[in-house]
């Protein structure tokens, strides 16, 4: 998809209205691997176009701390908290650039309910820890068919904004997901400030997340790594997407 024919400012604007819910994504850290076009191509729905950037394309992981989620009508105090992890790559519908998830993982059983049910996302229940010891920031999740994601990592101290035209942009300002439901493609948004991104060093990993979704990833380390404190969030309802 060349960029010519993408508008990646637009959805980076906040929607007119009142948003359905808010959250705050926390500790973000963002894997990605170079994946062959072919193989990606090949693992989304026909409705959607693989979206890369000079050519390349990538799948990306990324474990993070869901904090304060709740639709608008729900009290704050009542706002639930969980630890989620995604796997997913990046597509184009008609000219908007967005977000295809192959998986998500949570530690909730109500969200993977709900988010099934509302979104027609692909969630499952794990159960997932988060802990930190002398700097080290590691993530587990385990699903009861086994199938695991193990991280630990280590963050720099080189925080920025991603500028329009780099790399960087072109994975972490994604505002758009897109989904097939009842045989017709639905694109969700949400909104919040750019991400305050730095680079990561990952100390090991090991992943059956993007196996289970029948993507088989490069031997090794992901090729690129990086690392969010936080971003608060408006998340909008999911509606038909434009013909």
């Amino acid at each position: 998809m060349s960029d010519r024919k993408v508008d990646r400012i637009a959805p980076t604007r906040r929607p007119a209205g009142r948003s359905d819910g808010t959250q705050s994504w926390q500790s973000l850290l963002f894997m990605h691997w170079r994946v062959p076009v072919e193989t990606l191509s090949r693992a989304i729905p026909a409705s959607l176009e693989l979206d890369t950037f000079d050519g390349t394309a990538y799948l990306g992981i990324v474990p993070f701390q869901m904090r304060d989620v709740r639709p608008r009508w729900l009290p704050r105090s009542m706002a639930f908290n969980f630890l989620e992890t995604n796997v997913r790559t990046y597509v184009v519908h008609r000219g908007r650039p967005g977000v295809f998830f192959f998986s998500l993982d949570a530690s909730s059983r109500l969200a993977v309910m709900a988010a099934r049910l509302g979104w027609s996302l692909p969630y499952y229940y794990a159960r997932m820890r988060h802990h930190i010891d002398s700097g080290t920031i590691r993530y587990e999740s385990s699903r009861a068919s086994g199938v695991k994601h193990e991280v630990s990592f280590r963050f720099g101290n080189d925080e920025a904004v991603s500028q329009p035209g780099t790399l960087e942009h072109f994975l972490f300002e994604r505002y758009l997901l897109f989904v097939e439901r009842r045989g017709k493609v639905h694109v969700g948004q949400v909104h919040h400030d750019p991400y305050r991104v730095r680079s990561a060093e990952i100390d090991s990993v090991r992943d059956d997340l993007a196996r289970a979704a029948r993507v088989v990833l490069p031997e090794g380390m992901p090729d690129l790594a990086h690392y969010c404190d936080g971003v608060d969030v408006e998340v909008f309802g999911i509606q038909p997407a434009a013909n």
